[in-house]
């Protein structure tokens, strides 16, 4: 057995494993997967079969923001959809093994593109054709009706904007560590600008590219062969997913190293493009479409100063922290430009 890693004691989870997921083949090892900037997500081996084991961050977590059941329970309702994901096979919800909820799940083999030198190489026509995959996946997601998955009480969609609006306040409020004048401006335009909201429907919570894997091989067609990171996972309005996606790309590198740049490899297909193909695949009016922007400016802000903050307390795992309360500021001035136009 491998020595431990932070938030994830071997010993433990090797005695917990047996009569929950099936027998170990040997001892356990495990690898942090680099990249996770919230959950903590393992790779987990025993020397025959390896495994994935997702866990919340150490420290100071904000309420309902790392729910480890939400997360497994929406993965294993979509597993016979059109919507790829993992296979999950068990939760725990004793803190006791490991210090807090955990669960596991298939490792899926794919590679989840961050930046844009990774795609360009596949060439224009292989890099369109895996954001038009990202796109009709999301549209496919936000076309399952949720009782029929038994997701019907998974959220309570009605008033779903306002409550996000009141949601992101509170956590950003829960993790303040300096003053932030442009989001209280953002929140309090938001607050008193909510639309008629989207017909209702299951919301991932943070869709973008390298929250999904792709097979890109030469023989595996660069198909999306998994959705993750469903830790926010809810029922609501979808645009909100949408609106997110975007913002990622309207932003590219300048939010540092939380935000990817793939959207600038040539083929990548242009906010306008995506805005039609989502359209035609999922049927929804885009006329207050600046109102999710700024919304989703508003979120990202949010868990971003949570990350911000576990960082001056010396709660985070892995590198790459310093920077990220700087991020915060485009991401304001962001939201409050999407409201203007």
């Amino acid at each position: 057995m491998t020595q431990d890693l932070p938030g994830l004691d071997l010993a433990a989870l090797a005695a917990w494993w047996p009569d929950h997921v099936g027998p170990l083949g040997g001892a356990l090892d495990a690898t942090l997967i680099a990249g996770g900037k919230s959950n903590l997500t393992y790779r987990v081996g025993d020397g025959e079969g390896a495994w994935i084991v997702r866990r919340p961050p150490l420290g100071h977590v904000l309420a309902t923001a790392h729910d480890m059941a939400r997360e497994y329970r929406v993965m294993t309702a979509l597993r016979d959809t059109e919507v790829p994901v993992p296979t999950t096979y068990a939760l725990c919800e004793d803190p006791d093994v490991l210090g807090a909820p955990f669960y596991v799940m298939a490792r899926v083999e794919g590679t989840p593109f961050r930046l844009a030198a990774e795609l360009e190489p596949l060439g224009a026509d292989r890099v369109r054709g895996i954001s038009t995959r990202l796109v009709d996946t999301l549209a496919a997601l936000h076309r399952i009706e949720p009782a029929s998955v038994g997701l019907g009480d998974f959220g309570r969609a009605e008033g779903f904007l306002a409550r996000q609006v009141a949601r992101w306040k509170k956590q950003l409020d829960a993790s303040r560590s300096r003053d932030l004048p442009a989001a209280d401006e953002l929140h309090e335009r938001l607050a008193a600008g909510v639309p008629p909201e989207s017909a209702p429907g299951i919301v991932h919570g943070d869709y973008r590219l390298d929250n999904v894997l792709i097979d890109a091989t030469p023989d595996g067609g660069d198909r999306l062969t998994a959705v993750l990171d469903w830790e926010m996972a809810t029922l609501g309005d979808p645009l909100t997913d949408l609106a997110l996606m975007l913002l990622y790309q309207r932003l590219g590198t300048s939010a540092g190293a939380l935000v990817s740049d793939v959207a600038a490899a040539p083929g990548y297909l242009t906010e306008e493009q995506i805005l039609a193909r989502y359209a035609a695949g999922g049927g929804r009016d885009l006329t207050h479409f600046g109102f999710y922007l700024g919304l989703a400016a508003f979120k990202l802000a949010a868990i971003l100063e949570g990350i911000h903050y576990r960082y001056l307390q010396g709660q985070t795992v892995g590198s790459g922290f310093d920077h990220i309360g700087e991020a915060i500021h485009p991401l304001l001035a962001a939201g409050l430009d999407a409201l203007d136009n």
